[in-house]
């Protein structure tokens, strides 16, 4: 994981994102690497994850709300 520029690509908020604003929002970036970033403050550099590493975590996530952690 590293800090990118949040400005590489479009991004699309996360399903689970709050209508109180608590939003998370993910975007392929220009590098092959997934951003991951805080909507409400999209001056702060976005979190960079390899894709191997984006899978390993959104199945840790499906698996562990499945009950299957």
């Amino acid at each position: 994981m590293r800090s990118v520029s949040p400005r590489d690509r479009s991004w699309r908020k996360s399903s689970y994102s709050a209508a109180n604003g608590n939003c998370v929002e993910v975007g392929q970036l220009a590098n092959g690497r997934i951003g991951v970033r805080d909507s409400k403050n999209l001056a702060r550099p976005a979190l960079g994850f390899a894709a191997a590493e984006w899978r390993t975590f959104v199945g840790q996530v499906k698996r562990s709300s499945q009950g299957r952690a």
